[in-house]
């Protein structure tokens, strides 16, 4: 199961970096060979990166860690932290496509600056740590109940940002359609994540079933 979740990390890691550029230009309205331009900027890579690294420690608390003799509150605390930076990035995705849709060029939300963005981000990770270790502290179900998390703010998240995206493309912006197709790209980046861990979870089960009825069987 272990080499499962190098292969699955690795093909997220593929995709996400062969499509990140062209979709992203694509959804934004602009033409393909400004894709190159894309690939330039260190906050699309630092982006990658959280999504490729949350995608690995999901995918690993999922298929095993009995081989790293992790109590349960270190692998409660991996989870808290690495949902908690993802549901960060649709919470950021999700409010600056509507500030988009609401003020286009003139946004009010949406920082001026690549720190301005990172310490968004910071914030909110913070902001979701803090209610998801609340919730799930002492849980033994902390995994599961994260990925349901996922899959259902990456769906809310989408059903923000794809109709702001239809408002500001139609308006003719000129940067607003970054913010919203950034949101776009967000939430089905984070939604393709969260089935990975999930289906390898599914396979694990099924196994520990099978291991527990050929020891009832003995």
């Amino acid at each position: 199961m272990r080499r499962w979740g190098v292969v699955v990390t690795a093909l997220y890691s593929l995709i996400l970096i062969a499509l990140m550029g062209p979709g992203l230009a694509l959804v934004a309205g602009r033409p393909l060979g400004d894709t190159p331009d894309l690939y330039t900027s260190w906050l699309l890579w630092l982006w990658v990166v959280l999504l490729v690294a949350s995608e690995a420690v999901l995918v690993f608390l999922s298929v095993d860690t009995s081989y790293r003799r992790l109590q349960a509150r270190q692998q409660i605390l991996l989870t808290v932290l690495t949902g908690a930076l993802l549901l960060a990035l649709l919470s950021a995705a999700a409010a600056w496509s509507v500030d988009a849709a609401l003020f286009g060029e003139d946004s009010r939300l949406v920082p001026s600056s690549d720190w301005g963005v990172l310490a968004t981000w910071a914030g909110l990770w913070v902001l979701w740590g803090w209610v998801f270790w609340r919730y799930l502290r002492g849980s033994s179900q902390a995994l599961d109940r994260v990925l349901s998390w996922l899959l259902k703010g990456s769906v809310l998240e989408l059903l923000v940002a794809v109709p702001c995206h239809v408002v500001v493309r139609q308006r003719g912006d000129c940067s607003a359609p970054i913010v919203s197709g950034f949101g776009i790209v967000t939430g089905i980046a984070i939604m393709l994540l969260a089935f990975g861990p999930g289906v390898l979870l599914l396979y694990r089960r099924r196994l520990d079933a099978y291991s527990r009825r050929r020891l009832s069987g003995q």
